[in-house]
C-alpha cells in the first residue's frame, strides 16, 4: 500500500505550509491535495516527480517509506543511491549508452530519473561494454587536464557507494556541482560524502556530502577527436649536445 497520503501530508506540515501554499507552488487546486493527502486520490507521474524534487526525496522514498520525525534516507544510511535509474534499450532489449552532453548537463539534474528526458539523449553502443548500465558524458573545463574539454567519458553506473575506490576517476552528478570528472581522494564516508581531486593542480579538492550525490559513475573509457602530442625523450642528438654544453661551462670555471 502507498504511503504518499500520510507522507505528503507529514512533509507539508514539515515545511511549515497549509494546503493552499503548496497547492500554489504545485500549480494545482487545493482540493487535490486534500484528496492526496486523504488517500482518495494519488498524484500522477509528473506531479509526483515534482512533490519528490521539491522535498528531495525520490519516487520510491515518498511511495514506499514512512517518513517521519524518525525517518533517514536510506542513501545516506548505506551509501547506496536509491534514485530510478532510467536506461534505453534497442530492438533485442540490450542497454544503449546514453551520452549526455555538455549542453544537456544542466537539464540531466532533474531529468536523469526520468525516461522521457533519457529517451531523448544521443545513444550509442560499444562491443566491450556489453555488460553492466554505462553513460557517456561530455567534459568541460579544463580541471582534468590532459584530458581535454569535448572528451567522452564513458562511465559504469555504481549502485553501492562503498565500492568506490580512491585514487581512480569517476563522473560525480550532484546537487550543488552538476556533472563532473574527477579523481576519488578516499573510499565513501557515509558521515562526509567523497573528497573529489582535480588532475589539474590549480584547482583545490573539496568534499561532496552525502545527501549532494545524486549518480556515481566509474570511468571506464574516454572518447576524443584530440590526440596526444609527442613525447619530447631526449634524442642521442640532443643528449651529445648537451654534454658539449656542459664541458664548455667546465672549462671555463677557474680552479680556485
Amino acid at each position: 500500500m502507498s504511503n504518499i497520503a500520510a507522507n505528503l501530508r507529514y512533509l507539508r506540515k514539515k515545511k511549515g505550509l497549509t494546503q493552499q501554499q503548496f497547492a500554489d507552488l504545485m500549480g494545482i487546486k487545493r482540493s487535490l491535495v486534500g484528496a492526496y493527502e486523504e488517500h482518495r486520490a494519488e498524484p500522477k507521474y509528473e506531479l509526483l516527480k515534482k512533490i519528490v524534487d521539491f522535498f528531495d526525496l525520490t519516487i520510491d522514498e515518498i511511495v514506499d517509506e514512512k517518513i517521519n520525525d524518525k525517518w533517514k534516507p536510506k542513501s545516506i544510511v548505506d551509501g547506496s543511491s536509491l534514485r530510478i535509474l532510467s536506461i534505453t534499450t534497442d530492438n533485442d532489449d540490450n542497454e544503449n549508452i546514453e551520452l549526455v552532453p555538455v549542453k544537456a548537463s544542466a537539464g540531466y539534474l532533474n531529468g536523469y530519473a526520468d525516461p522521457e528526458f533519457i529517451s531523448e539523449l544521443p545513444k550509442f553502443k560499444l562491443p566491450m561494454f556489453n555488460q553492466g548500465t554505462y553513460r557517456a558524458f561530455e567534459l568541460k573545463g579544463d580541471s582534468m587536464l590532459p584530458l581535454l574539454p569535448g572528451t567522452i567519458i564513458i562511465g559504469e553506473y555504481m549502485e553501492d557507494w562503498h565500492n568506490i575506490k580512491p585514487g581512480q576517476t569517476y563522473v560525480i552528478v550532484s546537487k550543488t556541482e552538476g556533472v563532473v570528472y574527477k579523481r576519488i581522494a578516499f573510499k565513501f564516508k557515509t558521515d562526509k560524502g567523497l573528497k573529489l581531486l582535480s588532475d589539474n593542480k590549480s584547482y583545490d579538492p573539496y568534499w561532496i556530502e552525502t545527501n549532494d550525490i545524486l549518480e556515481v559513475w566509474k570511468a571506464k573509457a574516454f572518447i576524443s577527436t584530440e590526440f596526444p602530442e609527442p613525447t619530447s625523450e631526449p634524442t642521442l642528438e640532443s643528449l651529445t649536445s648537451m654534454i658539449t654544453e656542459m664541458q664548455k661551462t667546465i672549462s671555463t670555471i677557474k680552479p680556485k
